[in-house]
């Protein structure tokens, strides 16, 4: 190489540099970035092994994976609605909007038997279900003192290992048992005065018919069952009969079908107002038509369904101030 031509090539020499710099600098760039767009499609499965199941559906959708739930097993190690299996395992590199499978513990196969006892039977129920058990039998007894709708006893008992899906029978309280009487007698009592003797002894007038007695005055009772003597508990339900005038009784008006009739009762002056309730007796129930505080000296009007054998009961202030018998 003559003098002229180590010239030129002293010359050139940056600029061969920098052009051969540049060539890897680019080349370096392409690889690097084919690298990073390659991979931003791939992701790195996380370990779900005993993690909670929502966690573990939140965490795979941010991922941008698919979660597919193989079944369910019981496991004495895992809780329950905790992940036990996992495919593909924890570390594994797969592209996004891939599956990711599960498999889901359902707890031990044997629960510890939940208390139920003073339970209602509400409370009782949900706790079974929430320990993965069933509800069995059904039974009903008086209990002094557990509450009527509580749980007296259940089987299987209290602490004992179950089977998950065990039915659990139960035994629920119809509170305490009734008081009995002896039926008292009411022949002879005019119809307000006997029912508020029936509402002493904690009794329900049940069915009232009419008969027609020209020997006794209006609305007095003629007879009732229970019949005076016989054993009754209380609560129960005392079907009366009362006299009604021979006249009154062949009454067109009364016989009338007109659907329904009119009630009016009109309260005393005064400055304070009154509860008043209205009860209705058909077909041997009580029915509570009217409940509500009322103005002194305001009328109330309340329909009756026109059947037969109808009474109604006005109560002021629990005291009863009016009967009144539809036939």
């Amino acid at each position: 190489m003559d003098f002229m031509e180590m010239k030129i090539f002293k010359l050139l020499k940056p600029a061969i540099l920098l052009a051969l710099f540049l060539a890897a600098a680019g080349i370096s760039a392409y690889v690097s970035l084919t690298f990073v767009i390659k991979s931003e499609d791939k992701v790195i499965v996380p370990d779900l092994g005993g993690k909670d199941l929502v966690y573990s559906l939140e965490m795979l959708t941010d991922l941008g994976l698919n979660v597919k739930v193989k079944g369910s097993e019981y496991s004495s190690t895992v809780p329950k609605n905790h992940i036990i299996f996992q495919d593909p395992e924890p570390g594994a590199t797969i592209k996004k909007d891939r599956d990711v499978r599960i498999v889901i513990s359902k707890g031990t196969k044997t629960v510890v038997m939940p208390r139920l006892n003073n339970l209602s039977h509400q409370q009782a129920k949900i706790i079974i279900e929430e320990n993965d058990l069933v509800t069995g039998n059904e039974s009903y007894t008086f209990h002094p003192s557990v509450k009527k709708g509580e749980v007296v006893s259940h089987f299987p008992a209290y602490n004992s290992q179950v089977k998950r899906d065990t039915p659990i029978h139960l035994l629920l309280s119809l509170g305490p048992k009734p008081k009995a009487y002896i039926m008292p007698n009411l022949k002879g009592a005019d119809l307000n005065n006997g029912i508020l003797l029936l509402e002493k002894f904690k009794l329900q007038a049940g069915r009232v018919t009419s008969a027609v007695n020209k020997h006794k005055p209006e609305n007095t009772i003629i007879s009732h069952t229970p019949q005076a003597g016989y054993r009754i508990t209380e609560g129960s339900n005392v079907d009366l009969v009362i006299s009604r005038r021979h006249d009154l009784a062949e009454s067109p008006i009364l016989k009338k079908e007109t659907g329904i009739r009119l009630l009016r009762h009109k309260l005393d002056n005064g400055f304070l107002r009154k509860r008043v309730r209205v009860h209705v007796n058909c077909f041997g129930m009580q029915h509570v038509f009217m409940d509500e505080l009322v103005k002194p000296g305001e009328e109330i009007w309340v329909l009756v369904p026109n059947f037969t054998d109808v009474t109604v009961l006005v109560y002021e202030e629990e005291t009863l101030v009016k009967t009144a018998v539809f036939d």
